[in-house]
Order: C-alpha cells, then structure tokens, then sequence
C-alpha cells in the first residue's frame, strides 16, 4: 500500500523528491501518512479534496483485496 501511495503522490507533484510515504500497522489497520512539500500540497488534495478522495478510494480498493483497512493521511 505504502507503494501505491508513493507511486500517486509523485506523478501529481512537482518535487518528487520531497514525497515521503510512513506506514503504521496494528494488525489489520494500517495508517499511511503521505508528506509533500507545501507548495504541493494543493496538488494532491485537489479542489474539494477531489483527488485527496480519489487516492483514498484507490487505496481501499487495494486494501480490500488483502482483507485489510486502510486510512490514508496527507500531512
């Protein structure tokens, strides 16, 4: 999952070099925490947090497959 996230955020960002991708597992929870530069910021939340839900949606998708939950965090 960290993967797929990393591989998203870089392809909508401009410093691609800043994206750093954290996971937190408890079990069946994971908690991934995507960090991009400030200037960014508004490219991978998108208007109305449009494309913020859209990497969401994609992850529990994945997730679901591997029986897993999954909470995507942009710090």
């Amino acid at each position: 999952m960290k993967e797929l996230v990393e591989v998203i955020a870089k392809a909508l960002v401009d410093n691609p070099d800043e994206v750093v991708v954290s996971e937190k597992t408890d079990g069946r929870n994971i908690m991934i925490e995507l960090h991009v530069a400030s200037s960014d910021m508004g490219k991978v939340i998108g208007k109305q947090g449009r494309i913020a839900k859209a990497i969401r949606a994609v992850v529990k998708a994945a997730s679901t497959r591997e029986n897993l939950k999954v909470d995507v965090e942009i710090v």
